[in-house]
């Protein structure tokens, strides 16, 4: 089997979030309890923490493997989802899992996958805790991939858990308020774990303490705990919070004997893309014009890069612009400057909305537009006709964003 077949095999024979959405996610532990108890375990062999949130989480996860680098630890980060290679999502100090890895895996546990009928997210979550504990790691740093509380990674019993933040996204499947979201995230709280929350909303604090008081797990609300100014590489104003969270769990690993210096933390945060090798978040891409992409992709997250694009100095803003249909467009196009040129586009993936609707829930919201059969077309067609004093936006979704990238 060779590393292509071994990735075709993944994506193509069974369901994966990713790709076809709802339809993929499985509401049950017990098919990567199954899968561990087959791989005898891993996840019980390194220390993790474990991050979860609606915006942010990867970006704090990337923050504390560059810390956690710097420290000297041998840190594995697992991901999701990846913008061009697979093997994004798997990561011992920022070096990419081994193709040889990922073809092994798929090749000795394939009849095991069949007969199971696993999902391709339960089976990557298997790969990487496999690998983890293969490589012997000191601590692997672990996002969730949709909610948390029946998320495959949440077999994992944490040094500590992570809540970034609750926003309204995946409500088709998490609930359609903020405190059903906040539950369901809240899901990776164990037993006397200390559970570091990101942003305090009166409507989700409530839940969090609940959870946490029936898991005798301390509570500590970062919002309270940063006293010092500590700067990223990474360049979108959102980080400021992501910084925060990230500091705050740190300093409780230093509680629990953790080995980390101020040094190591301001170089961790100085440094994440070098370490972590982070893409998608803020990143500029040309100078003349400048190019700035980001994944941001519901409200909360499009608020505040919306915000940071409408205070560059541009002679002209132009946005490229892709979203997928399971997201609710509606209540993100007031947050869009109306005296941008749009650049509509469907990117490459069944749950892309075409561009021709994406149109039509903008077109009274905006003054010029143009609309493209690809991603590549839209973002040509922008740079073309921007001068070197004009920015471009590129985003609405990750899949728009990995194209361009």
């Amino acid at each position: 089997m060779t590393y292509q077949e071994a990735i075709d095999w993944l994506f193509v024979q069974l369901p994966m979030y990713q790709k076809q959405g709802q339809k993929a996610y499985k509401a049950d532990l017990s098919n990567i309890q199954l899968l561990a108890k087959h791989l005898n375990n891993p996840e019980t062999t390194f220390k993790s923490i474990h991050v979860a949130g609606t915006n942010g989480k990867g970006s704090t996860s990337h923050m504390i493997a560059s810390v956690l680098q710097e420290a000297g630890y041998k840190v594995g980060l697992y991901t999701s989802p990846h913008l061009k290679d697979f093997r994004e999502r798997i990561r011992i100090n920022g070096k990419m899992i081994s193709k040889n890895h990922v073809v092994d895996f798929v090749k000795n546990n394939i009849s095991f996958f069949k007969r199971e009928q696993l999902s391709f997210f339960e089976m990557t979550v298997g790969l990487a805790f496999q690998y983890f504990s293969k490589e012997e790691v000191d601590i692997a740093v672990v996002e969730v991939g949709l909610g948390g509380r029946l998320d495959s990674t949440n077999i994992l019993k944490p040094e500590i858990s992570v809540i970034t933040n609750i926003g309204l996204d995946h409500t088709h499947i998490l609930g359609n308020t903020h405190a059903k979201i906040a539950y369901e995230k809240g899901g990776i709280i164990k037993q006397n774990t200390p559970c570091v929350i990101g942003q305090i909303r009166p409507d989700t604090l409530p839940i969090f303490e609940e959870l946490a008081t029936k898991n005798d797990a301390p509570l500590i609300l970062a919002e309270s705990r940063l006293s010092k100014n500590y700067s990223t590489d990474l360049l979108g104003n959102y980080q400021k919070e992501n910084i925060r969270t990230a500091i705050t769990t740190i300093k409780e690993l230093i509680e629990q004997n953790w080995n980390i210096t101020d040094e190591n933390i301001k170089l961790g945060l100085s440094n994440v893309i070098k370490n972590t090798k982070l893409q998608g978040r803020w990143q500029q891409l040309s100078e003349k014009p400048k190019v700035i992409c980001d994944t941001a992709h519901n409200r909360e997250g499009l608020r505040i890069t919306m915000e940071q694009l409408k205070l560059e100095k541009a002679d002209q803003i132009h946005i490229v612009l892709g979203m997928v249909s399971d997201k609710n467009i509606e209540a993100v196009i007031d947050l869009f400057p109306k005296d941008a040129i749009y650049y509509f586009c469907q990117p490459n993936n069944p749950r892309a909305l075409d561009a021709d609707s994406l149109v039509d829930l903008f077109k009274n919201s905006i003054k010029k537009h143009n609309v493209f059969p690809s991603v590549n077309d839209a973002y040509k067609s922008a740079f073309k006709k921007a001068n070197d004093t004009d920015v471009i936006y590129v985003g609405g979704s990750t899949f728009v964003v990995a194209e361009v990238l």
